[in-house]
Formats: C-alpha cells, sequence, structure tokens
C-alpha cells in the first residue's frame, strides 16, 4: 500500500511537458547559451548544471542592475523554463531583483527523470551556482516556492539559517495530503513540508488562491500557521491554483515583503525588530500615537494650566490682566482641541473655571 500511495503521489507531482515548450542553441560567434524561440537579451544567462546525482540542469539567470536580492525560483507542475521566461523577466523588473529558475531533472532540457530526491540535488546545484559564480550570499537570497516547488524550496531552507526570506506560492503540505486528507505523516510520503516549515528561521510569505481546485487553500493556510517568522500572507479571493500572477494585489504584496525584508540586515534579531515596526500601522492604537504627536507643539499652553495658585494672586494691574484673557483663549482653544486624549481633563477644567470666574470679576471691575 506505502508503495502504491507513493508511486501515485510522484505521479501527481511530476508532469514536465512533453515536448518541452523550448530549445537550446549554441551562439557560434560567442558561444553562449541561448534558448529558442526567445530573443537574446543582454541581462540574461542561460546555464547547465551539474547535480550531485549525476544530472545536468538547465538554469536561467536573469540580472537587475539595481537588484539587492536575489530570487531563487523553482517553478510548479507541468511547466519548464520556456512557459516561465516572460514571467521571470516579468518578476525581475517589478521587484527589482536578480532572478533564477530552473527545470527539474526530467524537465525541459535537463537530463535524467523527475523524482522527489533528485529535485532536492536539482536546487542544491542551483544554489551552489548562485555563491560560486555569482558571488551571492546566503543572506541576499529569496526562495521561492510554487506548487510542488514549496518541496525543494522548504527543503533547501530548512538548512540555510541566514536566508533573507522564503515565498511559498500555493504550496502543498505533502504529496499524500493533496490525495487524501490524512492527518498524520508517513514515512513513504514526499514533500512532507508540514514537518519541515518550523525548521525555517527566515521571514515566511504564504499566497494562496482561495478557489484553489488542485491544492486546497487550506495548505498554505496550515503551513502559515506553522512558520516561525510569520509575515502578513496573501489569500487571493477567487484565486486559482495557475492564475494568482494576474491579481493585482499579486505584485503589490511581493513588492511591500521584498521591501520589508531588504530594509533588515542579516541578523534574525534584527530582523524581528523591523517586523515589529512593520507591524505597528495594523495596531489599532496607532492613531493614538499619530494624535499624540500631533499635539506635543500644545504642550507649552497646556502647561500654564498647571499654576492655577499663581493666577488666584494676580493684581489688578491692566495689563497683566489683558494678558492672563489671551492665555485662557489659548487654553481654551488647546483643551478643545485635545480634549480626546487628554484624561485628567476633570481636574484641569475645574481649576481653570475658578480662575474664569477671577477674571470675569476682575474684567468687571476694569469695565
Amino acid at each position: 500500500m506505502g508503495g502504491v500511495t507513493s508511486s501515485m503521489a510522484a505521479k501527481l507531482a511530476f508532469f514536465p511537458p512533453n515536448p518541452a515548450s523550448y530549445k537550446v542553441v549554441k551562439d557560434q560567434v560567442t558561444g553562449l547559451l541561448l534558448l529558442t524561440p526567445f530573443p537574446h537579451r543582454e541581462n540574461v544567462e542561460i546555464l547547465k548544471l551539474p547535480t550531485r546525482r549525476g544530472t545536468q540542469i538547465l538554469a536561467m539567470y536573469v540580472r537587475h542592475p539595481m537588484a539587492s536580492s536575489t530570487l531563487l525560483y523553482s517553478h510548479g507542475n507541468a511547466t519548464d523554463l520556456g512557459q516561465m521566461y516572460d514571467l521571470f523577466i516579468n518578476l525581475t523588473i517589478h521587484l527589482r531583483v536578480n532572478l533564477i529558475g530552473y527545470d527539474y531533472s526530467g524537465y525541459g532540457q535537463s537530463s535524467g527523470k523527475p523524482s522527489e530526491q533528485n529535485t532536492y540535488a536539482d536546487i542544491e546545484a542551483v544554489y551552489k551556482c548562485l555563491e560560486e559564480t555569482f558571488g551571492t550570499k546566503q543572506e541576499d537570497i529569496i526562495l521561492y516556492g510554487q506548487s510542488v516547488g514549496s518541496g525543494p524550496t522548504l527543503d533547501l531552507a530548512a538548512k540555510l539559517p541566514q536566508l533573507r526570506a522564503v515565498v511559498l506560492h500555493s504550496p502543498i503540505l505533502s504529496g499524500l495530503k493533496v490525495l487524501y486528507p490524512v492527518k498524520r505523516s508517513y514515512w513513504f510520503d514526499i514533500y512532507k513540508n508540514i514537518d519541515k516549515i518550523p525548521l525555517v528561521n527566515c521571514p515566511v510569505l504564504i499566497i494562496h488562491g482561495t478557489s484553489d481546485e488542485v491544492v486546497d487553500c487550506s495548505h498554505g493556510k496550515q503551513l502559515w500557521e506553522l512558520c516561525k517568522e510569520k509575515y502578513e500572507p496573501l489569500w487571493l479571493q477567487g484565486g486559482n491554483h495557475c492564475d494568482l500572477e494576474q491579481f493585482p494585489e499579486y505584485i503589490r504584496h511581493l513588492k511591500k515583503f521584498i521591501s520589508t525584508v531588504e530594509k533588515s540586515p542579516s541578523q534574525r534579531y534584527t530582523f524581528r525588530r523591523s517586523m515589529e515596526q512593520f507591524e505597528q500601522p495594523r495596531k489599532s492604537t496607532d492613531v493614538f500615537d499619530v494624535s499624540r504627536k500631533s499635539t506635543d507643539r500644545r504642550d507649552k499652553p497646556r502647561l500654564s494650566t498647571d499654576r492655577p495658585e499663581k493666577l488666584k494672586n494676580l493684581s489688578n494691574n491692566a495689563d497683566k490682566l489683558e494678558r492672563l484673557r489671551v492665555t485662557f483663549d489659548h487654553i481654551e482653544r488647546s483643551r478643545r482641541s485635545v480634549d480626546c486624549l487628554e484624561k485628567s481633563r476633570k481636574n484641569i477644567d475645574h481649576q481653570h473655571e475658578k480662575a474664569r470666574k477671577s477674571v470675569d470679576r476682575l474684567e468687571r471691575i476694569r469695565t
């Protein structure tokens, strides 16, 4: 039973396009690898990478001149680099990141056969390429896993303590849990993300469509609950499994996430501080913080109300009386504008009333 179920899960997980949507050619003049039928771009580099399991996978690296992060993108099922090409270019432009995507063993023009263990070796080869070929630091990398790609993404993320962040796009709890609503993990299951996500030590953004008919949205929600470093998730109302990129909220939320994680240094404790600052505007009490700041410039006029005893001893001098009236007019205007913030208003008002009576009496005498 275990072998049969594992085989079924594997068949669900791996369905490479046949034939591949692209071909690889070598430019006779420059010696560069090119993807056809796509035009050559100066900022795009095509690579063939060996893996520790003996396969050779194809990868596509896209540069952005202003990038401070690199997205390592593991795509979903039934697609390859040719079908992802335009999306990779657009993500690089809109998010201002470098991006490297790759085809799993047996997908596109990558050799070998698709399997869980091969995908783990595949993503490790891509990560090694980022470090050794492009000099990318671990703390500048954001792992992005879509659907089945969440499997190799979380497997690698659990091993890299200094990652900048992780994005999970329509992720799965496990291969078996897509087929059956089982409540526990079994040894023959594949991509047991439910067991690995608690080991990830960086911020995690989860994006899932609420109308996903392939991987129910409950998968994304359960994974979010298990995150150590939770980031505000994106539940796209009406979104299905393969159309989330078409929602305007998708790119806006990704931009906000990347901007947030890029503000923090590599140390995790510093990131927590920045995340707390990011969460503050969502607290209901923040509106009072803003109001209190706006009344700071009125603090000095309010301080004059702390001297009611001095007001009682003022002489009948007309000049002093005039200054006193101006002061009280100012106090009254300030008091009305900040009544909602002053907890001690009743006591102060009581003192004001006494002072005003004295002023009124002096006014009548003067008149």
